[in-house]
C-alpha cells in the first residue's frame, strides 16, 4: 500500500513546464510591488523635484538620460529575475526508491526529494517557497519573488548592480539639490513648497542610502559566490565540494557567457549550457 501510495503521489506531482514562471507567494508579490513603488518614487523626485526646475539645461538632460537609462535596466533586470525559471527540476520525475546509482557520474548517488518527488541533480536544493528543487540555488529573494538559481542569476546580479548605481546617482543629485536650494534661499528651487521639497528629498536620501548599501552588499556577495564557485546555500550549509570547481574566470563565464557588452545587458539571455560548455572546454 505504501509503495502504491508513493507512486500515486509522485504521479500527481508531475507537472508540465509552464510558459511563464511565476511564484504565487503573497509576501514575495508584496515585496516586488514595493520595489516597483520605490523605484517610481525615486523617478518622480529626481525628475520633477530635482531636475525639472533647474535652469541648467545640460545638467538637467544629461542626468535625466543617465538616470532613466539605468532605471530602465534595473526594472528590466528585476522583471527577468522574477519571471525567469531559475532552474526548476520537473516534479514527479523520480521513482519510488530513495536513491539510485548513476553510472555516468562514476557511481555517485542521485537522491530523491520527497517533497516534490524529483531526482535532485548535483548542487540542486529544494525551495520551500517555490515548492521545487532548483538547480544551483543560491537563495530565495522575496524582493524579486523568486529563487536565484542557474538560469536567472545573471539578471539578479544586474538588478543589484543597477539599483546600486541609480541609488548612488539619486544620493548625489539630492545632496547637490540641497546645496543649490540653500544658496538660492529656496528661490526657483522647486515647483513645490520648501517644506514639501525638503520632506521628499530627505525620504529619497534615506531610500537611496539604504538600498545603495543593501544592493552593493548583495552584488559583492553574488560575485564572491561565483568567484569561489559555491552558491550561498552551499556556503551556509558548509557543504563539501563534490563537484569539479571551475577557475574564477570560467565561473564568471558560466553565468554571463563570453566577455562582451552583453554582460551588462538585461535584454540578452544567459549563455546556453551546450554552447558554453563547448567554448569553455575549447580554451
Amino acid at each position: 500500500m505504501d509503495h502504491y501510495a508513493s507512486s500515486k503521489n509522485c504521479a500527481a506531482n508531475r507537472s508540465n513546464k509552464a510558459s511563464v514562471w511565476f511564484v504565487k507567494d503573497i509576501c514575495g508579490i508584496i515585496c516586488a510591488c514595493l520595489t516597483w513603488m520605490l523605484m517610481l518614487y525615486a523617478e518622480f523626485v529626481v525628475c520633477f523635484v530635482i531636475l525639472w526646475p533647474t535652469t541648467r539645461l545640460f545638467y538637467r538632460y544629461f542626468n535625466a538620460v543617465i538616470f532613466q537609462t539605468f532605471t530602465l535596466f534595473a526594472f528590466i533586470s528585476h522583471l527577468r529575475t522574477m519571471f525567469t525559471d531559475p532552474g526548476a527540476v520537473p516534479k514527479g520525475n523520480a521513482a519510488n526508491d530513495a536513491f539510485i546509482p548513476d553510472g555516468v557520474r562514476n557511481g555517485q548517488l542521485i537522491f530523491k526529494c520527497p517533497k516534490c518527488c524529483s531526482f535532485k541533480p548535483e548542487r540542486a536544493h529544494h525551495c520551500s517557497v517555490c515548492q521545487r528543487c532548483i538547480r544551483k540555488m543560491d537563495h530565495h529573494c522575496p524582493w524579486v519573488n523568486n529563487c536565484v538559481g542557474e538560469n536567472n542569476q545573471k539578471y539578479f546580479i544586474l538588478f543589484t548592480f543597477y539599483i546600486t548605481v541609480i541609488s548612488s546617482h539619486a544620493l548625489f543629485l539630492s545632496i547637490n539639490q540641497f546645496i543649490t536650494c540653500i544658496r538660492s534661499d529656496w528661490r526657483e528651487c522647486s515647483v513645490f513648497s520648501p517644506p514639501a521639497t525638503i520632506i521628499m528629498i530627505l525620504f529619497l536620501v534615506f531610500e537611496a542610502l539604504l538600498f545603495a548599501i543593501f544592493t552593493l552588499v548583495m552584488f559583492v556577495t553574488q560575485l564572491q559566490a561565483i568567484w569561489i564557485d559555491e552558491t550561498g546555500i552551499e556556503q551556509l550549509k558548509k557543504e563539501e565540494a563534490r563537484w569539479a570547481k571551475k577557475s574564477k574566470w570560467k565561473s564568471l563565464q558560466t553565468v554571463f557567457g563570453r566577455f562582451s557588452l552583453a554582460w551588462f545587458s538585461p535584454f540578452t539571455l544567459p549563455p546556453s549550457k551546450s554552447k558554453l560548455n563547448s567554448y569553455l572546454y575549447s580554451v
